[in-house]
């Protein structure tokens, strides 16, 4: 019987040791940012640690969003990622006399309503546009688009939620 369990202790050592020593690995984190890997990885006294072991293909994904080409800087220094989201429409028009006025004016009256939401006031020939809000989607637009038909009746006929580039703050996107 002292034999059969010497042979398994024998077997099972290397097993244990190899599981041991490939633990053992020193964590540096990349010089070029820091992700949630490099906290996760980050030594704490007291604490256990933690070995996060992948290619540095998937390392290089991870926090890709936040360094690039859809970023947008304000003059501000304010960070936003441009992505596919949904707005509300509230006026489109091509008269060339009074479309311009009309969409300033209807901007005026929402941003005094609900000053929190951005409107976006553009001009693609022949059209003005008034835009309302950055939502996710089209769930989270809805209640806004509701809210504006209540408050501005005479609008509601033309009211409708567009799918289009919008703009995330990146402080609140993450």
């Amino acid at each position: 019987m002292k034999r059969y369990w010497y042979m398994i202790a024998v077997w099972a050592a290397p097993a244990a040791l190899s599981e041991a020593t490939a633990q053992i690995i020193p964590y540096t984190p990349p010089p070029s940012r820091y992700t949630l890997v490099d906290e996760l990885q980050k030594p704490v006294p007291g604490k256990g640690r933690v070995f996060i072991d992948q290619p540095a293909a998937l390392r290089n994904i991870i926090g890709a969003r936040q360094f690039g080409t859809e970023i947008e800087t304000t003059a501000g220094g304010k960070s936003f990622l441009r992505v596919q989201g949904f707005r509300v429409q509230v006026f489109s028009g091509n008269d060339q006399r009074t479309s311009k006025d009309e969409a300033f004016r209807r901007e005026r009256e929402i941003r005094d309503l609900i000053p929190d939401i951005p409107t976006y006031v553009t001009y693609n020939a022949p059209f003005w546009r008034l835009r309302v809000g950055d939502f996710n989607s089209h769930e989270e637009a809805f209640p806004v688009q509701r809210q504006l038909m209540q408050a501005f009746p005479g609008y509601g006929k033309e009211m409708y939620i567009v799918k289009e580039e919008i703009r995330l703050a990146l402080d609140e996107a993450f």
